[in-house]
């Protein structure tokens, strides 16, 4: 193993110092019944706020549960014990609200006007082609 230098130890705090300054970290978070929203306070004093229905896990939470949420770590990400969720803040602030499939399944079920004028068009063609037998 290497030894580290006194310089390379400096930078390496240094660089932590400024990524606890920086990245975005959970100060506190709480269930908001009223408007059914998590709410999330920033270190940086700004606050991010969604659904529970959004995220993997939390769609079919009680109350009670979803108030129980706890912030993990230096506030890197939130933890709900009784529905055994774990989600992190920088996923959440970049709209990452599950797994990959989760996601992907979730923007299939996402609906619009074109959505639904396309599906009726290709359903008065007679619905999608059958896929041709393979031999």
């Amino acid at each position: 193993m290497a030894e580290l230098t006194g310089t390379q130890i400096d930078a390496a705090l240094e660089s932590g110092r400024i990524a606890r300054e920086t990245e975005p970290r959970a100060a506190s978070a709480r269930y908001d019944e009223r408007s059914g929203r998590i709410v999330v306070e920033l270190i940086n004093r700004c606050t991010f706020a969604f659904p529970p229905r959004l995220a993997q896990g939390l769609e079919d939470g009680s109350s009670d549960q979803l108030a129980a949420v706890e912030i993990l770590g230096e506030g890197y990400g939130l933890h709900w014990e009784a529905l055994d969720v774990d989600l992190s803040i920088p996923g959440l602030l970049a709209g990452i609200f599950g797994t990959k499939a989760y996601m992907a399944r979730r923007a299939g079920q996402a609906t619009s006007p074109a959505k639904a004028a396309a599906a009726r068009a290709n359903g008065a063609k007679g619905g999608r082609p059958r896929k041709a037998a393979r031999g």
